[in-house]
């Protein structure tokens, strides 16, 4: 007989739901990729911290480090310290130097294990910004704190920078600085103001076409500085053209997370392999993760069909996930997380839970169940009724 509950419809209603049942799809032991993919991980929140939530951060480091070991073993990288993580939603530097440590000695354990680690400037009191030397002042501390510890830089977008440079030669200057010093080719950041509309007229213009200018321009000026560039736009044309530009060998890191399926599948155009397709670096990936790995295993082995019939349904649910407000995806991933028992508890740094109805928690439901993401079934309709049960909803 199959699972059902009730469920709040978008319309306020309430409605009978019976799970389709279908088995969620597990990777094979060992799944290789011919593709790079960093899911940007979340962190698990410590909710019996004696805390105030929304001021202060308390991390549950055993099970935020336990996710991370699931992620690598399926495969995936780990974009650590990023927007996923809640930074510069609850997570502070502090906070976040201490995640990127933890996370680089678990990796030591695990061969293959890919990190990279968000480096930005949200250490600084933004109002006392003044100029771009400030805001190079913040990027150099950050990264001199990362690479001291061995780690891969991220350079994540920059609010201080947003907001006190004045034309796009004042981000090739501190993007000059940056990565004239890096130990190792970088990641950049790119995330639009859907994400965070603090970066709005991110490098310099409101414009995307001339943004990206100013952004391949610096990619140019340092092609040996630069692993790939991540871009965040929800505008997959604009990420293939930017794509077909970049310099050889430095990459497309995907974070496109409506049109991931088809960006990492790629086209196969451009004068360069990297112009053809997008490597990944994605929020959803940490939803989504048995499916991405098994998914990415298939295209490895050249089976297309398979690699969109395993991802292909995760797109709604992603789509769903990354709604506007975008920047409150966060709270998806998290209750992904809690429905399939990868913590015991609903609860996000800075309060966050509370940034979602239960309506769109519902539809998330739904969406999970129809993409086969819901990896123990009876769990997940356990901890949902919990849920509805806490809202008043009983059944």
């Amino acid at each position: 007989m199959a699972l059902s509950l009730t469920l709040p419809t978008s319309d306020g209603a309430l409605a009978s739901y019976a799970l389709k049942g279908s088995t969620p799809v597990k990777p094979p032991a060992g799944v290789k990729f011919n593709r790079i993919a960093y899911s940007a991980a979340h962190v698990v929140a410590d909710p019996k911290a004696a805390i105030d939530p929304w001021l202060q951060c308390a991390v549950d480091w055993d099970a935020t480090i336990g996710y991370r070991r699931r992620l690598w073993s399926l495969g995936l990288g780990v974009a650590e310290a990023m927007d996923t993580a809640q930074r510069g939603m609850g997570l502070d530097w502090p906070t976040s130097l201490e995640l990127i440590r933890r996370s680089l000695e678990a990796a030591k354990d695990v061969p293959g294990a890919l990190v990279a680690s968000g480096c930005g400037t949200d250490h600084l009191d933004i109002d006392k910004v003044r100029s771009v030397d400030d805001v190079i002042r913040g990027y150099e501390e950050q990264m001199a704190a990362i690479e001291a510890l061995g780690g891969k830089l991220i350079v994540m977008a920059s609010r201080a920078l947003a907001r006190v440079a004045k034309s796009p030669a004042d981000y090739e200057r501190v993007y000059d600085r940056i990565l004239s010093q890096a130990r190792q080719p970088v990641i950049l950041h790119w995330l639009g103001d859907m994400f965070d509309p603090a970066l709005a007229g991110y490098w310099g213009t409101s414009d995307i076409d001339s943004a990206m200018n100013t952004a391949l321009g610096i990619i140019a000026a340092h092609p040996d500085k630069v692993d790939g560039i991540k871009i965040s736009l929800l505008d997959k044309e604009k990420e293939i053209a930017m794509r077909r530009r970049l310099p050889a060998g430095v990459r497309m890191y995907t974070g496109d997370d409506f049109n991931y399926a088809e960006l990492i599948a790629g086209d196969g155009h451009g004068s360069e392999p990297t112009h053809g397709k997008s490597d990944a670096l994605l929020g959803i990936f940490d939803a989504i993760a048995p499916a991405a790995s098994a998914a990415l295993g298939e295209l490895a082995a050249g089976n297309f069909d398979k690699f969109h019939a395993i991802l292909g349904p995760t797109v709604p649910l992603s789509r769903h996930i990354f709604a506007a407000p975008t920047r409150f995806y966060k709270t998806g991933v998290v209750f992904m997380a809690w429905l399939n028992g990868h913590q015991s508890h609903f609860t996000m740094v800075g309060g966050q839970q509370s940034t979602r109805s239960l309506p769109h928690l519902a539809e998330l439901f739904r969406l999970a169940d129809a993409a086969n993401l819901l990896e123990q079934p009876e769990l997940a309709v356990r901890r949902m009724k919990t849920l509805l049960a806490v809202h008043g909803i009983e059944g």
